[in-house]
């Protein structure tokens, strides 16, 4: 089980995604339990990104939207850094 570690940055970044895209709550919520239970579920399309994006990884909410994130594997730490449609983030 990994850890999720929120930071305020992010935080910030939520409230205002949320505000944007309410209906997108349950999925948000399921996609963060899935992540910490089990990073690597096929659902949630875990990939490592490219560019100068690519010391992060990313994690889809739905089609349109994903979740970027620092994914330290043996440290067993997720950080979450940013969440919006793809072309956002």
């Amino acid at each position: 089980m990994a850890e999720i570690i929120y930071t305020d940055s992010y935080l910030r970044r939520v409230k205002k995604f949320i505000k944007k895209h309410p209906e997108l709550i349950s999925q948000y919520e399921k996609t963060l339990k899935l992540l910490e239970m089990n990073p690597t579920h096929p659902s949630l399309r875990l990939h490592k990104l490219s560019g100068k994006l690519s010391e992060l990884h990313s994690v889809s909410i739905n089609i349109s939207y994903r979740i970027s994130v620092y994914f330290l594997i043996n440290e067993d730490k997720i950080i979450p850094v940013d969440i919006g449609s793809h072309d956002e983030v």
